[in-house]
């Protein structure tokens, strides 16, 4: 099953017949195969043994473990998150060689984009899948998955249902952990789109430069038949196409391009755009999905669809949820509810609110950052929102495992004392929301930013149910 990959036999019998495949050992049945993956929390060749105990019959490892077993085969491999990626897509039939399998990466606008792209290829009466950190879904069919980023072996079995059910694309978020994770190793891919790249993550990747390094990954292991796009006006787009062996193809609005997109008009309503020498309206709002769309709309030309088609559709495609979702009060209060969760992301948003209100309006706004991730971040976060609005709550996102008051504090680094007046703490979401919507007067602009589309708070390792949304239409109303 691992085909081409470098592997060794040490003992036992190759042709042998597996039930299943599993990089957990709990999950492991009779006449299973488990691949030891070295993760960054755990090393699953300290799970062999109890593999073996669950009925596995085979073992893909790094380094052998002492005593082999009889009737066992042992299989050696250099890498086996990568092993895990070929084993996956051999096993299931290498299903994204029967679609055709686009990949989302970049910082900010990955959901946004493969949301688009599934919508968009739906309504032109395609049959599509989406993997994303949203949901999965196999046409309007949402999969259920433990996983948020699912591992190698979910990706394949995911991508076979949607074979079995006739889909003819997949569109998947590939972000930078799932990428030197390996978990898309072996996959062929089609498409491969960069949005932008922008300060996140440095707590896992370590450097900025390991993490352009991680988005670049997917660019180098497209195949010279497939698309390589990337956003030519972020600066270091070019990186991607560095030693790149697929079509190199570019998207701007403000650079010279192959898919030159111009923004025309940005309302509360949508945006007017001019792509392709025709004038566009667009449902979503903000310089960002200009971006987005233009981005989408490269892709599916590069798919082979039809531009007028492709245009005509994408206009009547709804934003995605938690992304500068709007509810206007009776007395004329907007609130927005975006997933805004760095620095880059916050500044769009409120650069985009900036651009849109009118004279005497002002924004308000409720931010923190989340536990257990990138701390640099945080300062940052808290200065964006108070140079951007006129009244900033900082509070608790998803505190994990840390304390909400640690993280507030680290926030509240990055506010400067001639600052301090407009900016106020409140450790509970809830009521920071509450005392939001309470203060705003007519016409104000309430901006929560960092949950979204989330449902539930993480506190402890438990998931609390917590939506934004429906806060914000409670205490609006």
């Amino acid at each position: 099953m691992l085909g081409e990959y470098p592997h060794e036999i040490i003992k036992g019998d190759s042709n042998l017949q597996v039930n299943n495949l599993h990089i957990d050992s709990r999950q492991v049945k009779d006449g299973d195969l488990f691949i030891a993956v070295k993760g960054s929390e755990a090393d699953g060749h300290n799970y062999i043994e109890a593999a073996l105990q669950n009925g596995a019959v085979a073992v893909v490892c790094e380094t052998l473990p002492a005593t082999l077993h009889e009737g066992i085969v042992y299989i050696q491999a250099a890498n086996t998150a990568k092993a895990a990626g070929h084993l996956a897509s051999n096993f299931y039939d290498n299903p994204s060689s029967k679609l055709k399998l686009v990949a989302i990466t970049g910082t900010n606008g990955k959901t946004t984009t493969v949301m688009l792209m599934h919508q968009l290829f739906r309504k032109m009466g395609y049959n599509a899948g989406v993997l994303s950190t949203i949901e999965n879904k196999i046409n309007e069919e949402v999969i259920p998955t433990k996983l948020t980023t699912p591992d190698a072996i979910t990706i394949n079995r995911l991508m076979a249902e949607m074979v079995e059910r006739k889909c003819t694309h997949c569109f998947m978020e590939a972000s930078s952990h799932a990428i030197v994770q390996e978990r898309i190793a072996g996959l062929a891919f089609d498409v491969a789109l960069f949005s932008n790249i922008s300060h996140d993550h440095l707590d896992y990747h370590g450097t900025f430069k390991d993490y352009i390094n991680a988005k670049k990954q997917l660019f180098d292991q497209l195949s010279p038949s497939a698309h390589a796009l990337v956003n030519a006006d972020d600066r270091r787009s070019s990186v991607m196409l560095q030693n790149c062996k697929a079509k190199h193809h570019t998207f701007a609005l403000k650079s010279m391009a192959d898919f030159k997109g111009k923004l025309i008009a940005n309302t509360f309503e949508g945006l007017l755009m001019e792509i392709d020498s025709k004038e566009v309206w667009f449902r979503l709002i903000g310089d960002f999905n200009a971006y987005n769309l233009l981005g989408v709309y490269a892709a599916a030309i590069l798919l082979g669809e039809p531009s007028d088609d492709v245009l005509t559709v994408l206009s009547e495609i709804k934003p995605a949820p938690g992304r500068f979702d709007q509810i206007v009060s009776p007395n004329q209060v907007r609130g927005i509810v975006d997933y805004a969760h760095t620095p880059d992301a916050l500044e769009n948003v409120l650069s985009t609110i900036q651009g849109l209100r009118v004279p005497g309006e002002r924004i308000i706004t409720i931010v923190g950052c989340g536990g257990n991730r990138d701390k640099t971040k945080r300062p940052v976060m808290a200065k964006t929102a108070a140079n951007m609005s006129d009244l900033v709550f900082i509070t608790s996102d998803n505190p994990r495992f840390e304390k909400p008051d640690d993280i507030i504090d680290d926030m509240m680094e990055g506010i400067s004392p001639a600052d301090t007046r407009r900016v106020m703490k409140i450790t509970d979401r809830k009521e920071a929301i509450k005392m939001a919507c309470t203060m705003a007067q007519p016409n104000d602009i309430i901006l929560i930013a960092g949950k979204g589309h989330e449902t539930y708070q993480e506190v402890e390792g438990v998931r609390h149910p917590f939506d934004d949304r429906a806060l914000l239409k409670e205490f609006l109303a």
